[in-house]
């Protein structure tokens, strides 16, 4: 989705902050019902929700300390594994023409349905936004003890969610520095990272449009 920001700028805690709200409106604006079942119960019998999106990413932006800052060509990507919840998604979107983000408004400029081809084999996925881990409820950084193994489990807990072969030979190719941000008042701490692993290609594509890690429902671990 092509976005065209109102402001100049966001405080950072309305960077991920709205991110949750956006999901959820925009799939109660086309069933409510699925909206809630996420909500409350996920997908499938697990707690887990398979959605996933960007926070609004600016080209261009101008580097102003203490904000986020934002430009006329802006864009954000929304997704779900699960075709049934895909659907909905685009429903929404289609009949959109602004998006409310905490406190900008985002024009929808066009929009657009990005189809990955599948890849079969060893791969290397990279992410737009951190990826949120934790242990003992430790939020984990690349290189920390049990970083590896959290992200061995999330995987493995999303494919078995979608009823896929679980992937195998995760690592960590690449990381990026400590990111924090405040949610709700919390905080999420996470880094982007480039991970290699062998899968399904199936669950390759499942990944492009749910994202790596925690929280994804709140913007973070997508894949670029």
């Amino acid at each position: 989705m092509d976005v065209d920001a109102n402001v100049q700028s966001m405080g950072w805690e309305h960077v991920h902050g709205p991110a949750r709200a956006v999901m959820y409106e925009l799939l109660a604006s086309q069933d409510a019902a699925l909206a809630h079942s996420l909500h409350d119960s996920g997908w499938n019998g697990q707690p887990l929700k398979p959605l996933g999106l960007t926070v609004p990413q600016f080209r261009g932006a101008p580097k102003k300390r203490g904000v986020y800052t934002t430009s006329r060509d802006g864009s954000v990507w929304l997704g779900s594994p699960v075709p049934e919840i895909a659907a909905v998604l685009v429903a929404a979107l289609a009949s959109r023409t602004e998006i409310v983000w905490g406190p900008a408004r985002l024009k929808v400029r066009g929009l657009a349905i990005d189809v990955e081809v599948p890849v079969h084999g060893p791969v290397e996925l990279e992410t737009v936004t951190p990826v949120v881990l934790k242990h003992e409820n430790r939020y984990l950084l690349p290189g920390d003890k049990h970083y590896l193994a959290r992200l061995q489990h999330n995987l493995t807990h999303k494919a078995d969610v979608l009823g896929l072969p679980a992937p195998s030979g995760v690592r960590v190719l690449e990381a990026g520095p400590r990111r924090r941000f405040t949610v709700r008042g919390a905080p999420r701490i996470g880094a982007q990272v480039r991970v290699g692993l062998e899968a399904d290609a199936q669950f390759v594509e499942a990944l492009r449009s749910w994202g790596v890690g925690l929280d994804t429902v709140q913007g973070f671990g997508w894949i670029r």
